[in-house]
C-alpha cells in the first residue's frame, strides 16, 4: 500500500511515459497527414474547367465543411502538443485541476487528458 502511494505520486514510469510519447506522436503524424490530404483536395475543388451555379454552390459548401474539419483537427493537434509538453516537463499524468494522478486507464483512452476523472466531471458540471 506504501509503495503503490509512493508511486502514484512518484508519476508514471518511464517505460509507460515512452510509450505513451510513441503514441501522441503517431497521433500527431496522423493529424498533420490529415490536415495536408484536406488542403489539397480544398485546392482541386473547381479547378475542373466551367461550372453552373449548382456546381459552385456545391463546391462553396464542401470547402466550408473541409476548412471546419481542419479547425477541429487544428485543436487535436494543439492537445497532443499540449500532452508532450507535459511528458517533457514532468507533468505528464498529472491533472491540472487537483495535482493527484490521472488514471492509466484514462490516459489509455485518452492519451490527452489533462484531468482526472473526478475533476473532469466537477468541471463539466460547471459548464
Amino acid at each position: 500500500m506504501v509503495k503503490e502511494q509512493a508511486e502514484s505520486k512518484k508519476g508514471i514510469d518511464k517505460k509507460t511515459l515512452a510509450r505513451f510519447k510513441k503514441i501522441l506522436l503517431k497521433e500527431r503524424e496522423e493529424i498533420v497527414g490529415e490536415v495536408k490530404q484536406i488542403y489539397e483536395s480544398s485546392k482541386e475543388m473547381g479547378q475542373d474547367g466551367i461550372q453552373d451555379i449548382g456546381d459552385e454552390a456545391a463546391n462553396i459548401y464542401n470547402k466550408q465543411i473541409l476548412l471546419s474539419l481542419t479547425e477541429n483537427e487544428r485543436i487535436r493537434l494543439q492537445e497532443v502538443d499540449e500532452a508532450l509538453d507535459r511528458i517533457e516537463n514532468g507533468t505528464y499524468g498529472i491533472c491540472e485541476e487537483c495535482g493527484g494522478p490521472i488514471s492509466p486507464k484514462r490516459l489509455e483512452v485518452r492519451p490527452v487528458a489533462k484531468y482526472c476523472v473526478p475533476c473532469l466531471m466537477k468541471l463539466e458540471k460547471g459548464k
